[in-house]
């Protein structure tokens, strides 16, 4: 009947460090595309390259940008500054 009751001691400590883990997002999805398309304009055509590298560098760009605003909004404590 011990195992029942619970002392102050048996609890569960406050976890130390919250984890922050980005939203959801499509740009990975993007740039794996562009890329892909790319590769595949090697064998292709030239246009097709350039292509796959726009959709590549615009993907890339936003998923930094969208990346920098996420942590510009978390608190001081999330970004390991000591």
């Amino acid at each position: 009947m011990a195992a029942a009751e619970e002392t102050p001691s048996d609890a569960v400590p406050p976890p130390g460090e919250q984890v922050h883990l980005p939203g959801p997002s499509f740009l990975p999805v993007l740039v794996a595309l562009g890329v892909s398309i790319a590769i595949l304009g090697v064998l292709v055509n030239i246009v097709v390259v350039a292509f796959g590298m726009i959709i590549f560098l615009v993907a890339t760009f936003k998923w930094i940008r969208e990346a920098r605003e996420e942590m510009a909004a978390l608190p001081l404590e999330h970004h390991g500054a000591p």
